[in-house]
């Protein structure tokens, strides 16, 4: 997989920028705030993904412009493809949101061209995946499984309408009448939606532990083993019957209380949990493991390596983390972004530099 051009237009602070990334590695350097993230956004937008930064469609166009153009040039087992973007506010003749086109057809929404373009993003928020909360967790495998298998973003959907209809059931349990045959339509609804989450969690995380237990081994110098064990809500094929003797639970508290949206993976160190003993280096060291590994993961079974997205994570880095992961990415497109170049000295990365919005190429 690889972006041979990007063209942004209107988008955040960049009225127009043109990117041509390298077969290997760019770097996009410049001063904190001037558009490095804003433009390794733009790329990622290209997966059909939203904002890895949790960011508003809205927020995402420039402003005074009714909306935001991005458009990308990609080459996938020897075939060029064109991938256009939109993003709009409400307004006659534009449907409101991020819409997309792929070679001149209208996919509609840009979660539809999931799985065109297969990009991991690795960013600063990504160093509390240890330490910080099971949603985090979730979401790390959840956005991989929305890019490698497009049906399960709608499984994911569904399921999640779901859980929102019933959590307001659950909320006027007692003032709803024939509440408790609703519940039963909600739940038979949710664990045949949610069998299918956690079977998917489970099959990815099969696939890319190897890799994350080989690369800790090799940046710790096997000083420490890691490892890491999926918590699922039960066993499968029984989330109906857990679902069914919760309902006491459930009334009582107001929401749903088990299924896939409460589950977690540990991660730990010699059999200790990480999120209490692992230092700050060993930290970096697990979420480098794991992006590595996502990456790895993406290949294995699609055939291809994703383009890699490193927004200022270097300097999250010490320089032996660094001068590992900068070996991992030889051979593979990967997009950087920095506030110097010192870094990238001995390498022969192509080098953009951003400006207040504006792109140039040093």
């Amino acid at each position: 997989m690889r972006l041979t051009k990007l063209e942004a237009a209107d988008y955040r602070n960049i009225a127009h920028a043109v990117l041509e990334p390298g077969p290997e590695l760019t770097v996009i350097c410049g001063e904190n705030g001037q558009g490095k993230t804003n433009l390794l956004e733009a790329v990622w937008l290209l997966t059909g993904s939203k904002s890895f930064r949790g960011a508003k469609d809205a927020e995402l166009i420039g402003q005074h412009a009714p909306l935001a153009r991005l458009q990308g040039e990609t080459e996938s087992a020897g075939m060029k493809k064109q991938i256009r973007i939109t993003v709009a506010n409400a307004q006659p003749g534009m449907k409101k949101g991020r819409t997309a086109q792929v070679n001149g057809v209208d996919y509609g929404r840009a979660t539809a061209i999931a799985g065109i373009f297969t990009a991991v993003v690795f960013e600063p928020g990504h160093l509390t995946l240890v330490k910080g909360s099971p949603e985090g967790r979730r979401r790390f495998i959840d956005a991989a499984l929305c890019q490698l298998y497009p049906g399960y973003l709608s499984v994911f959907r569904r399921y999640y309408r779901q859980l929102t209809q019933k959590n307001a059931l659950l909320k006027l349990y007692h003032k709803t009448e024939g509440a408790a045959a609703l519940l039963e339509v909600f739940d038979e609804e949710l664990a045949r939606l949610g069998e299918e989450i956690m079977r998917r969690r489970q099959e990815y995380l099969g696939v890319i532990c190897p890799e994350i237990y080989r690369t800790y081994h090799d940046i710790s110098g096997g000083r420490e083993t890691l490892s890491v064990q999926y918590r699922p809500t039960c066993e499968p094929g029984a989330l109906l019957e857990t679902l069914r003797q919760s309902r006491r639970r459930d009334v009582a508290a107001g929401f749903c209380t088990v299924g896939p949206h409460r589950e977690d993976f540990e991660l730990s160190l010699d059999e200790r949990p990480a999120k209490i003993y692992a230092s700050q280096g060993q930290q970096r060291s697990i979420v480098l493991s794991m992006k590595l590994a996502e990456a790895a993961g993406t290949r294995e079974i699609t055939g291809e390596h994703p383009v890699m997205l490193l927004d200022d994570v270097l300097s999250e880095l010490d320089e032996h983390r660094q001068r590992y992961l900068l070996s991992r990415m030889e051979h593979r497109q990967t997009i950087v972004t920095a506030c110097d170049t010192a870094a990238f000295a001995r390498t022969d990365g192509r080098i953009y530099r951003m400006h207040g919005g504006v792109l140039t190429e040093a």
